[in-house]
């Protein structure tokens, strides 16, 4: 049932003008953001003399891609969970659903998995943008891996956010605010303790975390 719920949430999204316009717009930023990288690099690298002075292109132009993923995917991703319950409530469709055999940990799973599998679309889309390097240098496969591992479970981390706000409320819009400013002071908890690094509060800076993949 987990199964067929996903299906049904990946189907609304792109039968949605909503889900096709979030993903067109993000791919369309992705891929200026690598350009403008790879441009940017061979500015760099063009000045810099000493061998030490050099960079990885991976590096180079990863780094950039994926910071700007990670900042671009706080905006995102509350925008596509903000309908996935809430608007069940509204429309009172909900109800249906409790009504069918399956359970309410099935429920939010499946609308969970569907929103997964469209977010990775966009995930492995950087990963492929960035294997183009390849065509004219050696790059760090490893270091690409990674942080799609780490974005994916970045962004896995800010639909569950946005899903347990789409169940607080009948309003989208209200669960894409709380989603977002909880994800946006999430994000940068861990510089309200710069000072003590090892706080327990700056381990819940899910910035923190993702840094730890690069």
């Amino acid at each position: 049932m987990i199964l067929n719920i996903a299906r049904k949430e990946l189907k609304s999204l792109f039968a949605s003008p909503m889900g096709w316009i979030i993903l067109a717009l993000l791919m369309m930023a992705f891929g200026s953001y690598y350009l403008t990288g790879v441009n940017n690099y061979f500015e760099v690298m063009s000045g810099a003399i000493r061998p030490a002075e050099r960079v990885g292109v991976t590096i180079f132009v990863g780094q950039t891609v994926y910071s700007i993923a990670s900042f671009i995917m706080l905006f995102a991703v509350p925008l596509l969970t903000m309908r996935l319950i809430s608007e069940e409530r509204r429309s009172q469709t909900l109800p249906f659903l409790f009504s069918a055999p399956i359970s309410l940990t099935e429920i939010v799973l499946g609308k969970f998995v569907g929103l997964i599998v469209f977010l990775s679309i966009l995930v492995f889309y950087i990963f492929l943008m960035l294997t183009t390097l390849n065509i004219w240098a050696d790059i760090d496969f490893g270091y690409l891996i990674a942080n799609s591992i780490g974005l994916w479970l970045l962004v896995a981390s800010f639909s569950a956010l946005g899903i347990y706000f789409s169940s607080l409320t009948q309003q989208p819009i209200i669960a894409a605010i709380l989603s977002f400013i909880s994800l946006f002071a999430l994000m940068i908890m861990e510089r309200f303790f710069a000072s003590d690094p090892n706080h327990w509060f700056a381990y819940l800076s899910l910035m923190k975390h993702f840094q730890s993949f690069s």
